[in-house]
């Protein structure tokens, strides 16, 4: 019986942990290019009550008799499939179509990944800066900061679909200007590491980043100006496995209660 008080006392932290997850899906749900995650369990050690062999009469056992002691979190999973694009009225939002995720600079100087294209142009010295709602500047294609120097007027800046920051010529036609957003990719992408703000770091889980511009992928990725990455949270899913690790929740607690009902009745056997 103390057996089960621990196993059932595993499945709550287990089922606890679940319910923070989904609580997070659900908080997150409007913001701009978040993804989904999901909670993975595992069992814990099994102990032997009865090893696999003959009984006392020589008669072959062919089931051994093992008790199981609960569970844990084996992983947190996130799911990066597509959010559906909303429209804005902003010329410096952009959707991202397939997999690539947009680069920025931290004040450290250490490099950031994100879906979410909610960006602005900063005024400096050398011109306007494309930059998150952080100040972080995004990154292009060669690994730079993307400045618009004077010469080019903010409000006729457009962006092609392979992320080339295009200005009208004489004609009135939108030329490159020799500057690309950067987009990049990961072999791994549910192994990158999650540092808040819709900010992503590589790990040895995710592997290197591949720039899309120069390495060989799959599929490249296509931007969209004036739309956003909506979360691709599904609220229904959401509240019903939140109704799930609730009722696990309280089986757990149950079994505890149990537990502890026999336990007290047998501490109360008189002879």
């Amino acid at each position: 019986m103390v057996r089960s008080l621990y196993s059932a006392a595993s499945g709550m932290m287990a089922q606890q942990t679940n319910v923070d997850v989904i609580a997070n899906n659900l908080a997150n749900v409007n913001t701009v290019g978040f993804k989904s995650q999901s909670t993975e369990f595992k069992s814990l050690l099994y102990q032997d009550m009865q090893a696999l062999t003959t009984s006392a009469n020589g008669e072959f056992k062919p089931v051994s008799a093992q008790v199981g002691l609960g569970s844990r979190i084996s992983s947190i999973t996130a799911h990066y499939t597509q959010g559906s694009p909303n429209a804005t009225d902003s010329t410096t939002d952009f959707y991202i179509s397939g997999d690539g995720f947009f680069a920025v600079q931290n004040v450290d100087g250490e490099t950031y990944y994100t879906r979410n294209g909610n960006f602005y142009f900063a005024i400096g010295t050398e011109g306007s800066m494309l930059c998150t709602s952080e100040g972080y500047p995004v990154l292009s294609s060669d690994g730079q900061p993307i400045v618009i120097t004077e010469e080019y007027q903010i409000n006729e800046i457009t962006v092609d679909a392979d992320g080339n920051i295009c200005y009208p010529d004489e004609a009135g036609n939108a030329q490159p200007i020799g500057i690309q957003i950067g987009l990049y990719q990961f072999s791994n992408p549910s192994g990158l590491t999650q540092v808040g703000g819709s900010y992503l770091t590589e790990s040895d889980a995710s592997g290197l980043p591949l720039n899309e511009a120069y390495d060989d992928v799959g599929k490249r990725s296509t931007l969209k100006q004036g739309y956003l990455e909506a979360s691709n949270v599904n609220v229904a899913t959401e509240m019903v496995n939140l109704i799930t690790a609730q009722r696990a929740y309280e089986l757990c607690s149950k079994a505890i209660t149990t537990s502890d009902t026999m336990l007290e009745q047998a501490n109360n056997l008189k002879r």
